[in-house]
């Protein structure tokens, strides 16, 4: 039977012990072998919960999926570190800890709610002079890794029995929760990591809907969700056939003020002075671009081509 070539999305349950390439690998195997498929944000084996596949074209997308925003669900173990700030690593005890209370539990996380700035794991996917830093932490190399800028919303203390701690972290784009954990532990001055992680949303895709490794290949291939879901957190415009030819042929467009107003009312505000990405779609609602919108000049610039014209 010829299996037709997948374009789209896929959302997944990953099971924990499985790095997230060994899931595509797995994943390879429901559709035909030069199906191109790739995530859209890597989960440590220890965790498990969504991980959005793009395939085919929509590979072209999967940027705009890693910038949603997620949810993860943690327990956390006080009174320890790891080297890896997880279960995973090499554990050792913190002696003569004293068991924070709820109060200055509370106090701390609320403490990480805002932009703030994270140093990664020595043990993660985070480049250190064009090499991944765990491959210089499993040669036992130093790693030094510098802060950077990442968004928590919000931290819901889910329930707190010393020395075990569960959080519910809502954050933008390259948060880390070993990260949060390691830090909140040494506020605490007691230690802390990650003994349990799931992802449980990435923008508007929940593990409630998401796919197991389990599944039939017949019903996997009949859920691959349209290509255009990858943007679905973008603002949204659709352009008159004649101004959407002109952008598709790398030209910038002047949008009217009727077009402002009716087309894109969350444009402007979405980005303020600044620019900021837009989904374009066709007179038929298919998605024909990704492109920049300047709300000083009322102009789109192309950024990402996905129809000819």
């Amino acid at each position: 039977m010829n299996v037709p070539i997948a374009d789209g999305l896929l959302v997944l349950d990953k099971p924990g012990g499985m790095t997230s390439r060994a899931v595509v690998d797995r994943v390879l195997r429901w559709f035909p072998r030069r199906t191109r498929i790739g995530h859209t944000g890597t989960l440590d084996p220890l965790a498990t919960g969504v991980l959005v596949l793009c395939l085919g074209g929509a590979t072209r997308l999967s940027e705009y999926v890693q910038l949603m925003n997620k949810t993860y669900r943690t327990r956390l173990l006080l009174g320890a570190r790891s080297d890896s700030d997880d279960a995973d690593g090499t554990i050792t005890p913190v002696a003569g800890t004293l068991a924070p209370t709820a109060a200055a539990v509370e106090a701390c996380a609320a403490a990480f709610v805002g932009v703030i700035e994270q140093v990664p794991p020595a043990y993660s996917a985070a480049k250190v002079s064009g090499r991944r830093a765990y491959d210089l932490a499993r040669r036992g190399e130093e790693v030094m890794l510098r802060p950077r800028s990442v968004r928590i919303y919000a931290v819901q203390i889910l329930d707190y029995a010393y020395p075990y701690l569960e959080l519910k972290v809502d954050c933008g784009k390259g948060t880390y929760i070993r990260s949060l954990a390691r830090d909140l532990g040494e506020r605490l001055g007691c230690g802390a990591l990650v003994q349990s992680l799931r992802r449980t949303r990435v923008g508007p895709f929940t593990a409630e809907e998401a796919l197991t490794l389990d599944s039939n290949a017949d019903t996997v291939r009949a859920q691959v969700m349209p290509a255009e879901t990858a943007v679905a957190e973008l603002p949204r415009l659709v352009l008159p056939d004649n101004d959407l030819k002109r952008l598709c042929q790398g030209q910038k467009v002047l949008l009217e003020s009727r077009s402002v107003s009716e087309g894109a009312p969350a444009l402007a505000c979405a980005s303020g002075s600044e620019e900021c990405c837009t989904a374009v779609f066709d007179s038929a609602d298919r998605l024909a671009a990704i492109a920049v919108f300047d709300p000083q000049r009322k102009t789109l610039h192309p950024a990402k081509v996905l129809q000819s014209k």
